[in-house]
């Protein structure tokens, strides 16, 4: 006999939505659990402010905008965009395309995100970039009903602010700060070395408030506590690890440490440019002062589950990683540095 589950108890045990800025909901899943990009997907960035036309667009840039919107792969001409009289927003429809154009012949998000990095310069924005990740996250944690991992996992796609109080490591979304602080709100100092010190007030994500994540996810107005051995700092090691095993297909055992101590240390991966430069510096044996050092907020060890998946020559050795923020106290995490610099026995 079957019992069929209750509507409430099926709604409780579905996965809780999050993120609809991301994209993802545009989007189509394959059989392999990729992104498919979908016309919905396209026109999501023809309805941004950079290429909706303005009240004063003359009729060629409205004609263009009509044409995608209603065809998003149409070809476009020379012509079409000549049409366009202002030539930032002619820019602006040379860079969308650019990534319309990529994304078609990538046939998914996953396969178009890593031919950025295939060794040529990335001339990508920082912003698209971004979303692409947003929605790539989204759909790896499809499954997820942790609040400290999904908070974790906006580092791999949105600036953080850091802030250093009595030993614990926080870290604030930083487009998120500075709103904030221009709308003179108070409570949990967030410094700034160049700007007058301000506060602002957020929410520390913990235990017995975690729950508030899932009503203002799209908000990233929460503050992560990555302190060493807390529930924030392990939750990042689980987002890096399902970030590598859904694109690579390997599988990593990932957690935090205090400092490399390591005779034989033989790799290391900055998650960002100022830990790879503290990395490469100390792994050279070079004199690093404590104040470059302090710029350190997370060190962590790797290890493949199967030994065979790395370069024979580094097989069975742990791989450093290292996070990082600038002197302006800000984090910038690039998740593809994981992706391109794991010592893989085979080629991406």
């Amino acid at each position: 006999m079957q019992v069929r589950p209750s509507m409430a108890e099926a709604a409780a045990a579905a996965p809780r939505d999050f993120w609809l800025s991301s994209g993802y909901h545009c989007l189509r899943r394959d059989g392999a659990g990729h992104l498919a990009v979908t016309d919905d997907f396209l026109r999501a960035y023809l309805g941004r402010p950079e290429l909706r036309p303005a009240a004063e667009a003359v009729a060629g840039e409205c004609a263009l905008h009509d044409k995608l919107w209603a065809a998003p792969r149409a070809a476009v001409s020379t012509g079409d965009l000549a049409g366009i009289a202002d030539a930032d927003v002619r820019d602006n429809y040379r860079v969308f395309l650019a990534l319309r154009d990529r994304l078609l012949a990538g046939g998914t998000i996953e396969r178009t995100y890593l031919s950025l990095f295939d060794g040529k310069a990335v001339s990508l924005p920082a912003l698209m970039l971004d979303h692409l990740v947003h929605a790539l996250l989204r759909n790896i944690l499809a499954d997820c009903d942790d609040p400290f991992a999904l908070r974790a996992a906006e580092l791999l796609f949105r600036n953080q602010k850091v802030t250093l109080i009595d030993g614990a490591v926080l870290l604030a979304d930083d487009e998120t700060v500075e709103v904030a602080a221009h709308a003179s709100a108070r409570s949990l100092p967030l410094m700034d070395s160049i700007a007058p010190a301000q506060t602002v007030t957020l929410d520390v994500l913990s235990a017995e408030n975690a729950a508030l994540y899932w009503e203002r996810s799209d908000r990233f107005d929460t503050v992560l506590d990555l302190s060493f051995t807390g529930a924030g700092l392990d939750a990042l090691c689980r987002v890096l690890e399902r970030w590598v095993r859904h694109f690579l297909g390997v599988t990593l055992h990932i957690e935090p440490m205090q400092q490399i101590q390591d005779e034989r240390w033989s790799w290391h991966i900055g998650l960002d440019s100022e830990s790879s430069a503290i990395l490469n510096a100390l792994y050279r044996g070079e004199s690093v002062d404590e104040a470059r050092l302090r710029q350190l907020v997370a060190l962590f060890r790797a290890r493949f589950a199967e030994p065979a998946d790395m370069r024979s020559d580094v097989a069975g050795k742990p791989v450093y990683l290292g996070l990082a923020m600038d002197a302006n106290h800000r984090v910038r995490l690039k998740p593809q540095n994981l992706l391109r610099n794991l010592p893989l026995a085979r080629e991406i």
